[in-house]
């Protein structure tokens, strides 16, 4: 294989520690003509062979790795090998009986940089993010058929990052029949409707499932305000932990239709739980100026920062939520906030949190951190992958 890219000098040691990623300022040339999404060596400036990696001319990120070892060249035989072990990792985590939905390929954390597998049920959601996926399109779903029997294959690679990757959006069946309607999904004694063809995501927040039930069982007679509810999951958590009400909040109409079928689904009565379609921004100061309180309040918003560029204006929009939420609190209440920002690291999100804090006029104790499960595994050598970050506060 003739097509290389040649880094400059000193610009190999992030591969020396295996760190995924080849950033378009690393290289100093291009050899041969690779295609978008093709294979190619990466090298050091006085030629010695680093990786294995997935080419992408559009990007910002030139080069995905996929792999350190010259013999091992990516190809199905290698793809096959790796999702076999993200499987049977998946397996050995997975409680019996305690979900039917998880997530089995995570991307760079099972070394398949911009592949994405959801499992509901006898359901797969697969997104493919990168140009190098994209270029194994047709591998991963012959593949994914082999390791496991599947009613559906069904994707939804429509996320903005595909954008940046040069890729058109997609969406549709890949194998089997199309869901009809909504996927049923079972969590932690609880069932939910899923819309995995227009729901966020790949349909359902998976990486909050265990967060979900350890704030649930924090509900217990609580006066619960829930912001960025989405489907309910958090919501449905609380009400399941013993919530006295729970007030769910987001500006998205056909999520709050989906939330109060998932409430439904699951038996819970009307009277103690509350759908607005809202901004929550707004929502929030509305409630303060009504000097509401509340005993628990989760703050789960969307992506804020997508890449450390947008940390700046994302740092204003988490101080802004995390201090009317601060205010609405009864002394001893408890604030569960999140950040799925990965351009906000864990560090610079507890700062915000503690100048909201301190904004607000109250004094808090960190209770508790929050982060992905054990399904969506992150690399040492890769911290950036580690994106949902949160923080459990006891207001004094």
């Amino acid at each position: 294989m003739s097509d290389k890219l040649i880094l400059k000098a000193g610009r190999e040691r992030s591969l020396l520690r295996h760190h995924p990623w080849v950033f378009s300022g690393a290289i100093d040339a291009v050899r041969g003509s690779p295609g978008v999404g093709d294979t190619v060596q990466v090298c050091s400036a006085d030629g010695r062979f680093l990786a294995w990696a997935a080419y992408s001319p559009h990007s910002q990120i030139r080069g995905r790795i996929w792999g350190f070892d010259p013999e091992a060249q990516p190809g199905p035989a290698l793809f096959r090998e790796r999702l076999a072990a993200a499987f049977a990792a998946r397996a050995s985590i997975q409680p019996s009986g305690d979900s039917n939905s998880w997530r089995l390929v995570n991307g760079e954390g099972d070394r398949l940089p911009g592949l994405i597998v959801d499992r509901y049920g006898d359901t797969l959601v697969v997104q493919i993010l990168s140009a190098g996926a994209e270029r194994w399109r047709d591998t991963w779903v012959t593949l994914l058929e082999e390791l496991g029997e599947w009613r559906s294959i069904y994707e939804r690679s429509d996320a903005d990052v595909r954008k940046l990757e040069g890729l058109p959006t997609r969406r549709g069946v890949l194998r089997g029949s199309r869901p009809e309607g909504r996927v049923r999904i079972e969590e932690h004694g609880l069932r939910y409707a899923v819309d995995i063809a227009g729901g966020h995501k790949t349909g359902f927040y998976l990486d909050q499932r265990d967060n979900r039930r350890r704030v649930g069982s924090l509900a217990r007679d609580c006066d619960v305000l829930n912001c960025f509810c989405y489907s309910g999951g958090f919501s449905l958590s609380a009400l399941a932990g013993g919530a006295s009400r729970v007030t769910s909040v987001d500006s998205s109409a056909p999520a709050l239709e989906l939330a109060r079928a998932n409430a439904a689904l699951n038996g819970f009565a009307r009277k103690n739980a509350e759908w607005v379609d809202a901004d929550v921004f707004r929502y929030l100061r509305r409630l303060r100026d009504e000097s509401r309180q509340f005993d628990l309040i989760i703050l789960d918003p969307p992506k804020f920062a997508p890449t450390s560029r947008d940390a700046e204006r994302a740092s204003r929009a988490y101080k802004d939520i995390n201090l009317s939420a601060l205010k609405l609190l009864r002394p001893g209440g408890a604030l569960a906030t999140f950040s799925c920002s990965s351009g906000v690291s864990a560090e610079l999100f507890g700062k915000i949190v503690a100048g909201a804090a301190a904004d607000a006029g109250v004094t808090a104790t960190v209770a508790g951190r929050f982060a992905a499960p054990a399904d969506h595994p992150v690399r040492l050598e890769f911290p950036e992958g580690e994106y949902l970050k949160g923080l459990l506060l006891r207001v004094d």
